[in-house]
């Protein structure tokens, strides 16, 4: 079988820090290999991401790109390009171009469009995205919100296919034992960078000092930049919160084991695996209502309304209050992510969209 190349122009697989993109990333390499379509190759390990809208990095990424579609032309060409996540701050610059110099099928996980920043610092990036968008012969949506924009401005020959976000696993270990304590335990998982991820700290923040109920504690799983700043945020509750820093995968997911829910409110998150991560352990989780965090938390959780930190305090006090719905709040979260969120039911996804692309290609 010829062999399918994998690009992630926002973060490679393989970087060393992790994060919830590296993941999802690491899962799609996993579910692709197994579909027996044929050899999964990182083929890239450019970085197009550009954070802030500057102008002199987006020359040099772009000077970049050029430099490195010049060194994979004259490669072997695979069957497939598919390129994970592309959007206007981290656009594919490689993909369109290698795809129509070898003339095999371009296929997007995860590409966005962004009108909106047509204009603007994130002008050129945001319309290198459009660009590889209408280029796809084919793209996978993870969410409901990708979906709409995608159709929209989707060219008549190229096909969408919902891909639900997984977990790189094949079946759930069974359900953690959860006895009832006089502390209600909640859980927070996510790194401590500035902008959205601060937001939803500060957003937590505002709603435990509103909870009136004193029968809980926090532990935090993360570290970053913020740092600091973060730990201020929390330092009122005094022993009530544990910072944790880093921990592997094993340890995040004891975590979820032993923990009561997952408050994280998502604001700018895409979806957000550590909702799959704790519920996939029986551990339910609060979240605002927003797009792309509606897909992975229904009604099994908790959403409240987004931007209501009164409605967030409210489902905490819930939270603490009615262990026995946390509880079944938590099984039937668990049995939603093994019915529809696990490798399996991706790698059936994939396989079945991609096989007619890749059949008729040379071994």
């Amino acid at each position: 079988m010829a062999d399918i190349a994998f690009y992630a122009p926002m973060k490679r697989p393989d970087d060393p820090v992790p994060s919830g993109d590296r993941t999802m990333g690491r899962a799609l390499i996993s579910a692709l290999s197994s579909a027996e379509l044929g050899q999964v190759r990182l083929i890239s390990r450019l970085r197009s991401r550009d954070g802030k809208g500057d102008a002199a990095a987006q020359d040099d990424i772009f000077h970049a790109a050029r430099a490195e579609i010049d060194r994979l032309s004259g490669e072997n060409p695979p069957a497939l390009w598919l390129t994970y996540h592309s959007y206007y701050k981290a656009p594919d610059l490689l993909g369109p171009a290698l795809s129509r110099h070898w003339g095999i099928p371009y296929v997007m996980i995860e590409a966005t469009r962004a009108s909106s920043r047509l204009s603007g610092p994130y002008a050129r990036f945001a319309r290198a995205a459009e660009h590889a968008c209408d280029a796809a012969d084919l793209i996978f949506y993870l969410t409901d919100y990708d979906r709409e924009a995608l159709e929209r401005d989707r060219k008549p020959d190229q096909k969408l296919v919902r891909l639900r976000p997984f977990l790189n696993r094949e079946t759930l270990a069974a359900a953690p034992e959860r006895p009832k304590h006089d502390m209600t335990r909640l859980l927070t998982c996510a790194m401590f960078r500035t902008g959205d991820k601060l937001a939803s700290y500060k957003t937590l923040a505002t709603a435990l000092s509103r909870v009136k109920s004193d029968k809980w504690l926090l532990t935090i799983i993360g570290d970053g930049p913020a740092r600091r700043e973060i730990e201020a945020l929390y330092s009122r509750f005094g022993h009530r919160v544990t910072f944790r820093g880093v921990q592997d995968q094993d340890q995040v997911r004891e975590a979820f084991r032993t923990g009561d829910a997952l408050v994280w409110p998502g604001i700018g998150e895409a979806f957000g695996m550590v909702y799959l991560e704790a519920q996939a352990e029986g551990c339910p989780a609060l979240a605002e209502d927003r797009p792309g965090v509606r897909d992975v938390v229904t009604q099994e959780g908790w959403l409240t309304p987004a931007g209501d930190v009164s409605a967030f305090a409210q489902a905490i006090e819930r939270i603490i209050s009615d262990p026995d719905a946390r509880l079944l709040a938590g099984r039937n979260a668990r049995q939603r992510i093994e019915s529809h969120h696990l490798i399996g039911t991706a790698r059936a996804t994939l396989a079945g969209a991609l096989r007619p692309l890749v059949k008729d290609r040379p071994s």
